[in-house]
């Protein structure tokens, strides 16, 4: 028979955790990975919606570089042609339309968001910017730096990914394309101060900030002083990645504090073959634990008639406190 000390004594020994059970509490598991990958710019007209046709494949110029960019948890690109089931506002190489079939290249990499603040997005007028961003609407991608109001243009759009809300914002340096005198408010313009107050309000809805950039001076392989300044006021403002692009050529990447900013991925899907240097671009790899970035990677692309190609499976891999 168990004495009366017995008896109160077993209860208290279950209430003490087994040394294991102990260790196991004081080291909780690691916060799932989240990966990031960004493009840089996307044209889908021109030379590139020829090729495709030829092809009979709308989704063509995404096709070979499909399976790396829908295996992120997020994809971002800048998309540098509106679309329109209209005509652009004149017939000119450089005024851009993409007919809205080529909206499968998109969906077959597994775009998640796009930046439409760029110096292309007026080439089909009003109508374009809005038959623009209902047709990304309808397949599911957000669209950043353009709205159907002034408002919507610079609140930003937020993914959530393993219980972390990342936050999208996107400005351009030129909105008009020489092809305008006015101003459409509804296009986010390349303003720090005001790129610095929206970082700052869109803390309120998501957890990591990332801003898109288009910006600098075309073919230079260095940022200019506009870029930079730009890049250090959001980061300033909370901005964990900034993306730059328009130059078409590949510029440098920088760490800033805990922030990365790569200046310009150059071109991803393009038709720009008289260059050397625009037939080459990098996709930008990032990685977050929970809200930190813990490292980043610089995956050089060939841009083909056909399409991107990943040139190299290797990796310039870049710790949380590494330069």
């Amino acid at each position: 028979m168990l004495s009366r000390r017995g008896l109160f004594s077993l209860p208290l020994l279950a209430l003490i955790p087994r040394s294991g059970e102990r260790r196991q509490s004081e080291h909780p598991a690691p916060l799932p990975e989240t990966r990031l990958l960004f493009g840089g710019d996307v044209m889908l007209a021109r030379g590139v919606a020829i090729e495709a046709k030829a092809r009979g494949d709308p989704a063509g110029p995404m096709r070979e570089i499909a399976p790396l960019l829908s295996s992120a948890d997020i994809a971002f690109v800048n998309l540098e042609s509106p679309f329109s089931d209209q005509p652009a506002i004149r017939a000119h190489p450089m005024i851009f339309r993409a007919a809205p079939e080529m909206i499968d290249a998109l969906n077959l990499a597994g775009i998640s968001a796009v930046s439409v603040a760029n110096n292309h997005i007026r080439d089909c007028g009003p109508h374009g910017i809005e038959f623009t961003l209902r047709l990304l609407q309808q397949n599911g991608i957000a669209a950043v730096g353009v709205g159907l109001d002034p408002e919507s243009a610079h609140r930003g759009a937020v993914i959530t990914r393993n219980r972390v809300r990342f936050g999208f914002l996107a400005y351009t340096f030129d909105q008009a394309n020489g092809n305008y005198q006015d101003h459409d408010d509804r296009i986010a313009m390349l303003d720090a101060n005001r790129a610095a107050l929206d970082v700052s309000a869109l803390k309120s809805r998501a957890d990591v900030m990332i801003v898109s950039m288009h910006a600098g001076a075309e073919y230079r392989p260095r940022p200019n002083v506009s870029q930079r300044d730009f890049a250090r006021a959001v980061i300033e403002a909370g901005a964990s990645v900034v993306v730059g692009h328009h130059p078409h050529v590949v510029q440098a990447a920088e760490r800033i504090g805990g922030a990365v900013v790569f200046y310009s991925l150059g071109n991803l899907v393009f038709d720009q073959f008289q260059r050397e240097e625009t037939q080459a671009g990098e996709i930008a790899e990032v990685v977050f634990q929970g809200r930190k970035l813990v490292r980043y990677s610089l995956l050089p692309v060939r841009i083909l008639p056909a399409g991107p190609r990943l040139v190299t499976e290797a990796r310039a891999l870049h710790a949380s406190g590494s330069g």
